[in-house]
């Protein structure tokens, strides 16, 4: 069974989260050492201690809470407040000078710890309800707050306000980044699908219509119903649906059209040569030319490639008639590895692929251009009516083995 894509990103909050946590360490740090240079300017220098004591072990005891989303919980945010506001509050009894020289609180600037937890985990609306907190205390702890406190707290309370801002639009872009890429797995993986249901049950459901048809009597109306089927099966692929099992060979209209029995699960990532998966299209009506020393690329690569082939020599015999000769060339360059299909066939109306493909038959859409698309390369289909049609299919070097 093919191996679902799967999509590893990592949250847009977890630096944020990181952040935090040095930004609490640090600042608890910045605190201690503050009163430890001052603590003679510190009337009660025990209350001092004691309260930074606690918020030392607090800090570091509490580092795993703000380590993501999930562990910060909201009674870890209300206690961690309530520890900043009761520094502030304890900061006139350990200093009684500090509502008169504006100097900092105890917990100084490991408050803002506090509110930017809020801000991280619930966005603007709790930083704004936590930095409010922070305001009164520290107006209250000042008693006849000046300028420059109503200045120090509006500036907390605007930036961390701005901070929540920033992450609810982080989070909300991370959720339209995270759908995105859902949506261009599964459409790629219906593409996948798709190409698998071309290779094989339309296949065999446009060849039971043809010969049915060319049988006559009841052997036409089995043909009947089986075009009804692929133009039913056709209108569903469109949506996505299950693949089909493959067929290796099918016989029409007294002609043999190979497909490749292209194996979904990539195996070990080993070299393989290009050469023996496109050597069962050569026969009578089909010539391969390829160079005489093995053609290596990766298996999943190469398997994709000669699936592509078999696409496009199906549309050989299915559009150009049982009677066309087609030719496939092969190149192996330094830094690319070509393919080409060419036909002798009347060639492709213009307009006629895009009719094609609205019409739900994918054959080129998915099963040529879609896979060489998902490699990394490119299909580029010339055709001039009346001369026949050429396809060629390029794979980037860095998809072969070296």
């Amino acid at each position: 069974m093919a191996k679902r894509e799967r999509v590893v990103r990592m949250s847009v909050e977890l630096p944020l989260w990181r952040a935090l946590t040095a930004y609490r360490v640090l600042t608890m740090v910045y605190a201690v050492l503050l009163f430890v240079f001052t603590r003679q300017n510190f009337e009660r220098p025990l209350v001092a201690a004691g309260f930074l004591a606690v918020m030392a072990v607090w800090t570091l005891a509490t580092l795993p809470k703000v380590a993501n989303a999930a562990r910060c919980t909201k009674g870890f945010l209300a206690a961690d407040l309530t520890i900043a506001l009761t520094g502030i509050l304890l900061t006139p009894l350990a200093d009684a000078h500090a509502q008169t020289h504006d100097g900092p609180t105890l917990p100084s600037i490991w408050t803002a710890g506090s509110v930017l937890a809020f801000a991280i985990k619930g966005g603007w609306r709790w930083a704004g309800f936590a930095s409010s907190f922070v305001a009164v205390a520290n107006i209250i702890e000042r008693g006849e707050p000046s300028r420059d406190t109503f200045h120090n707290v509006l500036l907390v309370w605007v930036a961390s306000i701005a901070i929540g801002y920033v992450v609810e639009v982080a989070r909300a872009s991370e959720r339209t980044l995270a759908r995105a890429l859902e949506i261009e797995a599964a459409t790629r993986e219906r593409e996948r699908l798709a190409r698998d249901i071309h290779d094989s049950v339309l296949q065999v459901l446009a060849m039971v219509q043809r010969r049915g048809t060319a049988l006559g009597g009841e052997a036409a109306e089995l043909g009947r119903m089986a075009g009804e089927q692929e133009v039913a099966l056709r209108s569903l692929v469109a949506g996505g649906l299950v693949p089909a099992s493959r067929v290796s060979e099918d016989e029409s209209e007294g002609a043999v059209v190979r497909v490749v029995d292209v194996p979904d699960d990539d195996g070990p990532a080993r070299p393989c040569d290009l050469r023996t998966l496109l050597a069962p299209h050569a026969g009578a009506k089909v010539t391969l030319s390829e160079p005489g020393a093995p053609v290596l690329m990766d298996a999943p690569a190469a398997r994709e490639l000669a699936a592509a082939v078999g696409a496009a020599l199906d549309n050989v015999h299915r559009h150009a008639g049982p009677d066309a000769q087609a030719w496939i060339l092969v190149e192996d360059w330094p830094d690319e590895v070509i393919v080409t299909v060419r036909d002798d066939g009347p060639g492709i109306a213009d307009g006629r692929l895009a009719q094609a493909e609205g019409e739900g038959r994918l054959g080129v859409a998915q099963s040529i251009r879609g896979r060489l698309r998902d490699l990394g390369g490119t299909a580029e289909l010339l055709s001039v009516p009346g001369q026949g049609t050429e396809v060629e299919l390029r794979i980037p070097r860095g998809k072969a083995a070296k």
